[in-house]
């Protein structure tokens, strides 16, 4: 146990191992269990035995914030930057732990295959975890690791507890709107309503306690496996979060502490209109003033959860869409520029480069690759867009890569590669891929053939999403980016993933010189 806690208070060294390795994409909602949705239990102990059988040395996953159905259960819109996600407690852990009797994990609903209703599964979650703390509440002698664990926290936990306690007392009100003295945080008033939901701010933080313990023993059998973790980092935090609430001074926000300028990206690959998030802008004066420390802080408490991490739309870090919070899309916006030279300057004298890939996806402007190339962060490349257009020094093409580089046959905004190839793909698209490859092929080959494509090239890292591995089509999608609904449901079933994908993909690891992997320094 202590070892998991000390994880929690500084990241840890990682070397720089520049290897020729692979990997795979797939988000812990995502696997198979029984309880309406994947989490850290035995299903993912499985899909390591599955990496490491494989000979892959990465697991990327998504963010592992808590979810909002307000923002469709993304976890990109969350209430906090630092808090795990409770839904991904496992309860069979819980029972191991005695939290839980084995009537209370037996009785579970009937929820639909291959895909997470998060409609049944919040309530049906919300009630095991209230029995574990009910049970933790009975046994005084485990306190003291939580205890420890609180205040080793106490930076983030006691904020976020606070606040989401405060959401449920006040029926969900945005904290903008809550009375003054709350929404502005006055200290004798905070320090009173402390006391009266006493009961409720630790039931929050003791849910904490458990996701970290369990994700953080997760972690200790990946690199027992010789497997390392990708972790992703949103660049933006909602309006309605801990964090904004609690930091408004780095966010661009008026005195009523309503948003000056709000996120998102003009019209791209993925929508006519752009996509206007709606998180406030950052204040990087600000944070410059206090030598990025919210920042600093955000990267190293992640850098205990993953070993690597993945900026999301780093171009945000050189220059950022901000549009005014009363347009209703992101057409009508303005690129603002950040302080991206000292920030990372700052960055990498406490973090090493090897921590990071940044996202370099959509519109990217000559000074956002002059960035990257300056600080030594490797870029992405997808190949679903290597096709849309006739040019052989299209940078998505494989004879086009450099070795610091990773690959990926799509991302979790993309369409899976069958679907793509199936819904999506021109005529002239399939023509180009044919040529590509020297033959045609079918719908079904084509996932197969992506990825060979990126296995044989010289990126240092191919990363596949499982939905690629098992031939999926476009119902295997996990998110339609500008498209509110139905997105993040997709669970893999217990009997898709079977030998014969195993066999493929080791192969393909074994004979394009992938199988070497990381050494156990971790980094790319």
């Amino acid at each position: 146990m202590n070892s998991i806690i000390n994880a929690i208070e500084g990241h840890p060294e990682i070397k720089c191992m520049l290897r020729r390795s692979s990997g795979i994409l797939l988000h812990i909602t995502s696997l198979p269990s029984p309880f309406g949705i994947g989490d850290l239990g035995a299903s993912a102990q499985r899909f390591i035995d599955f990496l490491s059988q494989t000979k892959q040395s990465y697991w990327q996953v998504l963010p592992l914030n808590p979810t909002d159905p307000a923002y469709g259960n993304s976890p990109y819109s969350t209430p906090s930057a630092f808090a795990g996600n409770p839904l991904l407690i496992s309860p069979e852990l819980l029972f191991q732990s005695g939290f839980l009797n084995k009537q209370q994990i037996d009785s579970i609903p009937p929820f639909p295959e291959g895909r997470c209703d998060f409609d049944v599964v919040i309530p049906y979650k919300s009630r095991l975890l209230r029995l574990a703390y009910d049970s933790f509440k009975n046994h005084p002698n485990a306190t003291g690791d939580f205890e420890r664990f609180c205040q080793e926290n106490i930076k983030w936990l006691d904020d976020f507890a606070l606040f989401v306690t405060l959401k449920k007392h006040l029926k969900g009100k945005p904290w903008r709107t809550w009375e003054k003295e709350l929404r502005d945080r006055n200290s004798g008033y905070l320090k009173e309503i402390q006391k009266s939901l006493e009961e409720d701010i630790e039931r929050e933080k003791f849910y904490q306690y458990l996701f970290f313990i369990q994700w953080y023993s997760l972690k200790k059998d990946c690199h027992q496996r010789g497997v390392r973790l990708i972790g992703d980092i949103p660049i933006y935090v909602n309006y309605d979060s801990a964090d904004v609430w609690a930091h408004p001074e780095i966010f661009n926000l008026d005195g009523e502490k309503k948003p000056l300028g709000v996120a998102g990206v003009p019209p791209d690959y993925f929508s006519k209109t752009g996509q206007l998030w709606g998180n406030p802008t950052f204040r990087w004066d600000c944070l410059q003033q206090t030598g990025y420390q919210w920042w600093f802080d955000r990267i190293a408490h992640n850098l205990c959860l993953f070993d690597v991490l993945r900026l999301d739309h780093f171009r945000g870090f050189v220059g950022f869409w901000e549009i005014a919070p009363e347009e209703k899309t992101a057409i009508n916006g303005k690129w603002v520029e950040a302080p991206a030279n000292d920030f990372f300057t700052a960055l990498l004298k406490k973090f090493p480069v090897s921590s990071f890939i940044a996202e370099d996806l959509g519109i990217i402007t000559p000074d956002v690759k002059e960035v990257m190339n300056r600080f030594g962060f490797p870029g992405m490349r997808v190949l679903q867009f290597a096709f849309g257009e006739d040019s052989p020094t299209h940078p998505y093409l494989p004879h086009n890569y450099i070795s610091h580089t990773i690959v990926y046959t799509g991302t979790h905004d993309n369409n899976t590669a069958r679907g793509w190839f199936e819904q999506e793909a021109s005529s002239e698209d399939k023509k180009r891929v044919f040529r590509y490859l020297g033959r045609e092929i079918t719908s079904e080959q084509f996932p197969t053939e992506l990825i060979r494509l990126g296995m044989m090239s010289v990126a240092d890292l191919m990363i596949i999403p499982l939905q690629d591995i098992l031939r999926l089509g476009q119902e295997g999608r996990m998110n339609r980016p500008a498209t509110p609904l139905g997105n993040w449901e997709w669970r893999c079933l217990p009997e898709q993933l079977t030998s014969s994908h195993g066999e493929m993909l080791l192969e393909m690891t074994e004979t394009y010189g992938r199988s070497s992997g990381i050494g156990a320094g971790g980094g790319i």
